[in-house]
């Protein structure tokens, strides 16, 4: 009985960690689109650009105001690099990784306990 419970719970952290992992995806290919539609000059107001710029934004202001953002004009668009957003990207990688570092950490000290 107690290895079924083990296998259940090492089951139910491995869902977990893939959930964080795929949150965490999530998170950086919309911090990648940012940069890149930044970087390139993309319209702001095509629905998508805008979406991204949207949804991106908002977890992207904590770290607003720590650098400013290089401009470049150009003849028809404005080049923009916003370290917020490479910051933001570093940032939320490690408190991905954290987070299923803890869960592991969690899961080999119940293991052991139980042994």
């Amino acid at each position: 009985m107690e290895n079924n419970r083990v296998y259940r719970s090492n089951e139910n952290n491995v869902v977990f960690r893939r959930i964080v992992y795929y949150i965490l995806g999530v998170f950086e290919a919309l911090f990648a689109f940012r940069l890149i539609f930044k970087l390139l000059g993309a319209n702001p107001e095509s629905a998508f650009v805008s979406f991204i710029y949207t949804i991106s934004g908002n977890f992207l202001a904590p770290f607003s105001g720590i650098f400013r953002a290089a401009v470049n004009k150009g003849i028809e668009t404005q080049s923009v690099l916003e370290p917020t957003t490479i910051i933001a990207m570093v940032v939320y990688a490690f408190i991905g990784y954290g987070i299923v570092r803890l869960v592991k950490i969690y899961e080999s000290s119940k293991t052991r306990r139980l042994q």
